[in-house]
């Protein structure tokens, strides 16, 4: 796989906070950005509409969504309807957890981006503010990335992906810091696990008391739009 002399990466794009960000960094940092954007089944699928918002006012060069029906495995408050998403801050994992959602996500962006010439991977994980989900963390980047020059033809013939989470050691506010400083517009984005069908966020879920307080912390008006 040749490099071209425009530097490409793909980004994964939920329409979140974090991955507003994280798109933001990647076009600072000079890359082409191809967004991803995966319509997995999550009961919160107002997020990729955001997702499409962000990706208009960020100018990707292209952004695809790929349906993905992770409702068929459950397990998660996410994808099962039958488990309630939690209004109160639990001990361990929660149920939240969808799984294996970031290795899913990160091997189809390694697809995309192999057939892309792009030599970089950006994900808005962060290990600071979060919830406690193992592919959040650290070694789970930096394990993604050796198995990315394993199990690729272009990295078994010398290509040398990267792995980027730009946001992995940054609190909530140092985030939304970040992003208002690049012009990022929130106001676009939702993070909620339970916004209503007008994308409305419920302002009770683990994800909205985040991203809540870190505005708090940034001092910057949060601009979310709350359910009553």
């Amino acid at each position: 796989m040749s490099r071209d002399v425009e530097r490409r990466a793909v980004v994964l794009l939920s329409g979140g906070l974090d991955s507003a960000t994280t798109l933001a960094l990647a076009r600072e940092q000079g890359f082409a950005c191809y967004a991803l954007s995966l319509d997995y089944g999550q009961r919160h699928r107002t997020e990729l509409k955001a997702a499409q918002r962000v990706a208009k006012a960020l100018g990707v060069v292209e952004h695809k969504i790929i349906p993905l029906d992770l409702g068929a495995f459950g397990g998660s408050a996410l994808t099962d309807r039958e488990i309630a998403v939690p209004e109160q801050p639990g001990k361990g994992i929660p149920v939240t957890y969808v799984p294996a959602r970031n290795t899913i996500f990160l091997s189809l962006a390694l697809g995309w981006a192999e057939v892309l010439g792009a030599w970089d991977l950006f994900i808005g994980v962060n290990a600071v503010d979060y919830s406690g989900y193992p592919d959040c963390r650290p070694e789970y980047i930096e394990a993604f990335q050796r198995l990315c020059r394993l199990a690729t033809r272009a990295g078994v013939e010398g290509g040398n992906f990267t792995v980027r989470a730009p946001l992995i050691d940054m609190s909530k506010a140092e985030i939304i810091r970040t992003g208002t400083q690049l012009g990022v517009d929130y106001g676009l984005t939702i993070s909620c696990y339970a916004a209503d069908a007008d994308g409305r966020a419920c302002g009770k879920c683990d994800s909205c008391r985040l991203r809540a307080a870190g505005f708090v912390a940034a001092g910057i008006d949060d601009p979310t739009d709350y359910q009553p």
